[in-house]
C-alpha cells in the first residue's frame, strides 16, 4: 500500500526534541523523507501495524500529531513537482 505520513512534534523542550529525532528515525525505517516532516512510505499491513505502534509509543498524545493518509495503489507513480523537488522511485532497487 501507499501511504503519505505527516508528522508535527512539539519541540518546546529537550524531551520533544528527542521524540522528533526519534519519529524521524522510525520513518526513515519505513520510507522515503520528501520534505522536512513528510514521508512516502510503500509497505504492507504487518509493517504498518509496527510503525504505528512504535510511534504511538514515541509521541506524547497530548502535543505531538501524526497523519497518515492512504493513496490509490500505484499512487506515487503519478506525483507532479515543482520547485526543487524530485519525484523518487518506491520499487525499483536501492543501490547504496
Amino acid at each position: 500500500m501507499d501511504l503519505l505520513l505527516t508528522y508535527d512534534v512539539d519541540t518546546t523542550d529537550p524531551a520533544g526534541r528527542r521524540r522528533l529525532r526519534k519519529v524521524a528515525k522510525l520513518c526513515e525505517g519505513h520510507g522515503l523523507r520528501v520534505q522536512k516532516s513528510v514521508f512516502e512510505i510503500v509497505t504492507d499491513d504487518a509493517s504498518l501495524l509496527q510503525l504505528l505502534d512504535q510511534l504511538s509509543n514515541t509521541i506524547d498524545p497530548d502535543s505531538d500529531s501524526i497523519r497518515l493518509y492512504r493513496l490509490p495503489r500505484n499512487g506515487f507513480d503519478n506525483v507532479q513537482t515543482l520547485g526543487i523537488a524530485q519525484v523518487q522511485s518506491h520499487r525499483e532497487d536501492l543501490v547504496l
